[in-house]
């Protein structure tokens, strides 16, 4: 439970004719992560092939189905359960089928959208003249009169009507969108005045959308027709991509599945090196299931390979993946801990830690009995419905979160901040008590703050790093200083009498204090002795960066431990919401006949700010004591994740 999974090393010998089976049912198992092994003597002389051009050709391969999917418009369809034996070859060539179908049916679409694009602009032309009982095509021949036909934009007709005069006659049509269609007519004589004005006005000359010797009526009923026809072609046109979509969905998965399973194949045969019939592969493999794959290796080639399982204890801790695995209350906090990083292979892992400071911390900021039963429903609601497996995880987490409210909501006496419940209060409402809560949370993070301390000299021994472990300003020493200063912090707090002061004084607070200033000059002497690169570039630099870090060691334990403060000021803000809602209820109870209406809208909305924007806001300041003042003592978050080769993303399921 305080520890990744154990790892075990797999390397085999295996002939390359068993080499694409072997890969095929370790895709298929999804348990053994596959590392890049060099070429050299104890492993096999020749480099890793390059397969580039081939999964050059499978990222085409994708992009090409994935328009095809986009085209047919088909989602969410599951994978096959055991992929076709196809080569490359013969997946572009099944693939070329179906897009020609898809490229005809594409291009007479994209046709007739055109032309119906062309009756359906032709139709909304002749709307507005069909109003007009004029010969559209015929009004240049009369000898007296000049006709303007166009649009102009509407807020500019009234001023135009003013301006135009007498000797003109207005026949708006029917308005479309920002711009007034028109036909203005006035005499010959008449004709350069008015053309002057409807410029003025911003007028746009149109053509009349009729040929000589048409009506409009009668071209409108053609347009409407031709409309209808195309209309016709474009379904007619949809089933029939519907059909193919049918026919060819199946099919299309199955060709995705292979290719991927392909590219992973070519990408992982590029981690081994090889001799003139064999590859050398090397992976890893959680402890149990170790047994199992070296029998399923020999199995598959048919007992012609060598396997080796080896521990890792010679093994760089960088170099071994981490597998963390938890019981199912623990999982959704694996994601807090896995959204910051991972444990180094040796190192705690410290998500039973982060479940129970979470909750703790969650709970003393947003105690109250009714908001923290809405979020259990909610959690609960999230677990039943979820669509997925992360769905259910966050649901948990909720619930969780919630539980913890509800329990603090006890303590303070808080339920949905009704002052008349607050006498049943286990302890006090946090606004009664605010310097009793303040001390409380700063001992609540004097002991996270300890206990990431502890946990960081277990893991620097566990590292082999016996004096980080002693001097480290997160070691040995920082937390006897740390405690020290806590000594005399709480003496003249209490203005108690503790005895030996000086003593205390002396090896609690300045002994560490200078240990954690030797360490650097220490470590880089010991780095020049055993004819290392020291960390810093001379002794003098050493001293220097050493007293910064004991400066700095002063200021992070007083700043961390200050910061828990936030959890009292949060607990404090969540109950001076709840008071201020009854504050303003009390009042507006007061109005006339709606009082009692008023009253219950305040009372809530005041819990619904509460409930929604205090528990964001908790949610996000608790993960930020998690990362910083917790796992800053002792989780530097490096590790290698553990990624098994797997076609069908079992990883995710392991991880």
């Amino acid at each position: 439970m305080f520890s990744p999974a154990p790892m075990i090393q797999v390397n085999a010998l295996v002939l390359q004719r068993d080499e694409r089976a072997l890969l095929y049912a370790l895709g298929k198992a999804g348990v053994v992560h596959l590392t890049r092994t060099e070429a050299g003597p104890q492993t096999a002389p020749l480099e890793p092939p390059d397969h580039s051009a081939d999964l050059a050709r499978c990222e085409d391969l994708l992009r090409r189905l994935e328009n095809a999917y986009t085209l047919l418009e088909v989602t969410d369809q599951p994978p096959s359960e055991e992929a076709a034996a196809l080569s490359l070859d013969q997946v572009d060539e099944r693939l070329q089928g179906i897009e020609s179908e898809l490229e005809e049916l594409s291009h007479r679409k994209a046709r007739l959208q055109q032309q119906w694009g062309q009756v359906t602009t032709l139709l909304d032309q002749i709307s507005g003249y069909q109003e007009i009982d004029l010969p559209l095509d015929q009004l240049n021949r009369f000898a007296f009169l000049h006709f303007a036909i166009g649009s102009l934009p509407a807020e500019n007709l009234e001023d135009f009507r003013g301006s135009a005069g007498d000797n003109v006659v207005l026949l708006p049509l029917h308005r479309k969108e920002k711009r007034q269609p028109l036909v203005a007519i006035t005499s010959r004589k008449g004709r350069f005045a008015m053309e002057t004005s409807l410029k003025q006005a911003g007028f746009r000359h149109e053509k009349p959308p009729v040929e000589e010797g048409g009506e409009v009526g009668k071209l409108a009923e053609e347009a409407r027709l031709q409309q209808e026809r195309l209309t016709a072609e474009l379904d007619q046109l949809d089933e029939q991509r519907q059909r193919l979509a049918s026919r060819s969905s199946a099919q299309l998965v199955v060709l995705e599945q292979v290719v991927r399973e392909e590219q992973a194949i070519l990408e992982a045969r590029q981690h081994f090196p090889q001799t003139s019939s064999a590859f050398y592969m090397t992976g890893w493999v959680p402890a149990e299931q170790a047994d199992e794959i070296q029998q399923q290796l020999e199995q598959i080639t048919g007992g012609r390979c060598v396997v080796r399982l080896k521990q890792p204890d010679d093994v760089p801790v960088d170099q071994i993946p981490i597998l963390l695995r938890q019981p199912r209350l623990l999982q959704p906090f694996t994601m807090l801990v896995t959204g910051f990083g991972l444990p180094g292979y040796r190192d705690l892992e410290p998500t039973l830690l982060v479940a129970i400071t979470y909750m703790l911390m969650f709970g003393i900021m947003f105690g109250d009995v009714g908001h923290g039963g809405l979020l259990a429903v909610g959690g609960v609601a999230a677990m039943l419905f979820g669509r997925n497996k992360k769905a259910c995880d966050y649901g948990l987490l909720v619930l969780m979160a919630g539980l913890s409210s509800v329990l603090f909501g006890v303590v303070y006496g808080s339920y949905f901040g009704i002052p008349a419940l607050h006498h049943f209060a286990i302890w006090h409402d946090p606004l009664h008590v605010p310097v009793r809560l303040m001390v409380a949370t700063i001992g609540v993070g004097i002991a996270i703050i300890s206990v990431g301390v502890i946990m960081n000299i277990i893991n620097l021994f566990r590292r082999g790093d016996l004096l980080g472990g002693v001097l480290d300003k997160f070691g040995l020493v920082g937390i006897i200083f740390y405690w020290g200063c806590l000594f005399f912090l709480i003496k003249y707090a209490t203005l108690s009498e503790l005895g030996l002061t000086s003593v205390v004084l002396v090896l609690a607070v300045a002994l560490p204090l200078l240990a954690i200033a030797l360490k650097e000059p220490i470590q880089f002497a010991l780095s020049k002795r055993a004819g290392h690169e020291p960390h810093s570039d001379n002794f003098f630099m050493a001293v220097i960066e050493s007293m910064i870090e004991a400066f700095e060691a002063v200021l992070s334990y007083l700043a961390n431990t200050i910061s828990f403060v936030r959890l009292a000021a949060y607990a404090m803000s969540h109950a001076a919401i709840l008071m201020a809602t009854f504050a303003v209820a009390d009042e507006v109870i007061k109005v006339p006949r709606v009082g009692g209406i008023l009253f219950v809208l305040v009372v809530i909305g005041g819990n619904a700010i509460a409930l929604i924007l205090e528990g964001v806001v908790v949610a996000v300041q608790v993960l930020r004591l998690e990362y910083y003042e917790f796992f800053g003592k002792f989780f530097p978050g490096t590790g290698l994740p553990f990624r098994p080769f797997s076609f069908l993303g079992k990883e995710k399921e392991l991880a």
